[in-house]
């Protein structure tokens, strides 16, 4: 099993986001504790944006150069490829995704290279996984309590779904500017959410190969 963990917040290890992506990472090791880990910190700014090369190429059918961006772009479409699950750490920047994480989209959503453009619109051309989302806010965008919009989740629910990832599950921390005692309450909120998502994962998980064998002797 191979696991892409996609750690987006310019705070790195101490962001919320992370601890939350490095939790949801962590059960899915204790599932399979065999399976390969593959980091890729982009919240230090190290994806660029796409360059003129890329550009041309996406309104081309020709071959791409494989000079700039264009050659990142090939290496990330090939992790999400090898991913048997993704998982995505990221912070909420003005409403939406940070731009690292935008610039990542950008290289991976690639025309006739992750998806077609036809008569019926754009299909997907990969195969779909579990996408996990671990988000952290520093205001509230969801629930009762909620005082400013969501553009993050409709966002990559679309842009994701373009390429074929559909499969999406969120979990947030929220209200990390309200102080400490509201950040503990959040992150114990989406501790248990993740725990409870997978622990039910697992009990499903048992249930499957009994179910199989009653079908079969029926």
């Amino acid at each position: 099993m191979n696991i892409l963990h996609v750690s987006c917040s310019p705070l790195g290890q101490a962001a919320e986001s992370h601890r939350l992506s490095q939790r949801i990472v962590g059960f899915l090791l204790a599932r399979e504790p065999g399976a390969t880990v593959t980091n890729r910190v982009i919240g230090d700014g190290t994806i660029p944006h796409v360059d003129e090369n890329y550009a041309i190429a996406q309104q081309s059918t020709a071959d791409p150069s494989q000079e700039g961006s264009i050659a990142l772009s090939e290496e990330l479409i090939q992790e999400v490829e090898r991913a048997d699950f993704v998982v995505i750490g990221t912070p909420v920047h003005n409403f939406t995704v940070p731009s690292a994480l935008k610039a990542w989209i950008d290289l991976v959503v690639r025309a006739r290279r992750t998806f077609d453009v036809t008569k019926d619109g754009k299909i997907g051309r990969l195969r779909d996984r579990p996408v996990y989302v671990a988000v952290a806010s520093g205001g509230r965008y969801s629930g009762e309590r909620a005082r400013q919009p969501d553009f993050l989740t409709p966002y990559l629910k679309a842009v994701l779904g373009v390429v074929g990832l559909r499969d999406l599950t969120f979990f947030s921390v929220q209200g990390t500017a309200s102080g400490p005692d509201a950040v503990a309450e959040a992150k114990a909120s989406a501790d248990q959410a993740v725990q409870d998502h997978f622990h039910s994962m697992c009990f499903t998980d048992r249930l499957r190969p009994v179910f199989a064998i009653a079908v079969l002797s029926n």
